[in-house]
C-alpha cells in the first residue's frame, strides 16, 4: 500500500515537473521567435529613401514622350515607337540619341539641346501630375523620421523646379541630377554620390524605382530596392532585375518592410 503511494507520489512529481520543463521550453521558443522576427524587421526596414523621379514619383510620360516625336522630327530623324521612346526614360537626356540611334555617332549633344528647348516650352504649369499617394506617402515617411533623397536622369535644375511645384523641398535632404554625375544609371555613381555626402549606410537604404536601370543601380550601391509597377515599365520586365520588393502603389511605403 505504502509502496503503491510513494509511486504515485514520484509519478505525479515527474509529470509536474515535465510539464514545467515543457511550459519553460514553449515559453523560451516564443520568446526566441519573437526576438528573431523584431530584429529581422529591424534589420531590413528602411531607413533612408532614395527615390527616381520620372515614373516614380511624378507621370511626366506624357510631356517627354511629345517632345521626344517633336525633336525626332525636328532634326529630321527616322520616327522611333513610342514603346522605344519610354524605354529610355531614366536614362541621361545626353544619352538617349545612343540608345535610338546606335548607328548615328555624335548626335547626342544636339539631340539633348533640341529637346530641352522643346521640353521648355511643352513644359506648361500642372501638366506631369505626381502620382496617386505620392506627396502624401513623402511626407508621412519624413515626419516618421526617413531622411530622403532624389536621384534623378533629368538635370539638376530641371529636377529642382519640379520639386518645387511638388511643394515637396522640405521633406527632400539632397536632390542628384543626370549633370551631377560622370556616369548615370545603371552606374550606382548616383546614389553613391548620396549616401557618401549624407553618410548613410546601403544596407539601411531603399532605392525606389520604375525602370531596370534605377534597381540595377540600387543593387551595385549594395542598397535595398524597390520596383514601381506603375511607371514606364511593366512588371514582367522589373521582376527581371530582381527587385527586393515590387509595389503597385507608391502608398504601400508606408508599411514596407523587405522581408522574405
Amino acid at each position: 500500500m505504502a509502496d503503491n503511494y510513494l509511486e504515485r507520489q514520484r509519478e505525479d512529481y515527474e509529470a509536474r515537473r515535465q510539464a514545467k520543463a515543457n511550459a519553460a521550453k514553449l515559453a523560451w521558443q516564443k520568446r526566441l521567435k519573437a526576438y528573431q522576427k523584431r530584429l529581422k524587421a529591424e534589420q531590413l526596414q528602411p531607413k533612408n529613401y532614395i527615390f527616381d523621379f520620372d515614373g516614380t514619383l511624378m507621370d511626366t510620360a506624357p510631356v517627354i514622350l511629345i517632345t521626344m516625336a517633336q525633336t525626332i522630327e525636328e532634326m529630321g530623324l527616322p520616327a522611333r515607337t513610342e514603346e522605344e521612346c519610354r524605354a529610355t526614360i531614366g536614362i541621361r537626356l545626353e544619352e538617349v540619341a545612343d540608345y535610338l540611334y546606335p548607328d548615328r555617332k555624335g548626335i547626342g549633344p544636339e539631340y539633348a539641346a533640341t529637346y530641352r528647348r522643346i521640353f521648355a516650352r511643352n513644359n506648361l504649369p500642372g501638366v506631369a501630375p505626381p502620382y496617386p499617394g505620392v506627396i502624401e506617402t513623402l511626407r508621412a515617411l519624413h515626419a516618421a523620421g526617413h531622411p530622403l533623397a532624389i536621384a534623378s536622369s533629368r538635370s539638376r535644375a530641371s529636377l529642382d523646379e519640379f520639386v518645387a511645384e511638388m511643394d515637396i523641398a522640405d521633406c527632400i535632404a539632397m536632390t542628384v541630377g543626370g549633370n551631377d554625375v560622370e556616369k548615370g544609371k545603371p552606374d550606382p555613381e548616383p546614389v553613391l554620390k548620396i549616401l557618401t555626402q549624407l553618410g548613410w549606410n546601403p544596407k539601411e537604404t531603399l532605392v525606389v524605382g520604375d525602370a531596370p536601370v534605377d534597381i540595377l543601380m540600387g543593387q551595385r550601391a549594395g542598397c535595398l530596392t524597390c520596383a514601381v509597377t506603375y511607371g514606364n515599365s511593366t512588371p514582367s520586365t522589373l521582376q527581371a532585375s530582381h527587385p527586393d520588393r515590387l509595389i503597385s502603389s507608391f502608398s504601400e511605403l508606408n508599411s514596407l518592410t523587405i522581408e522574405d
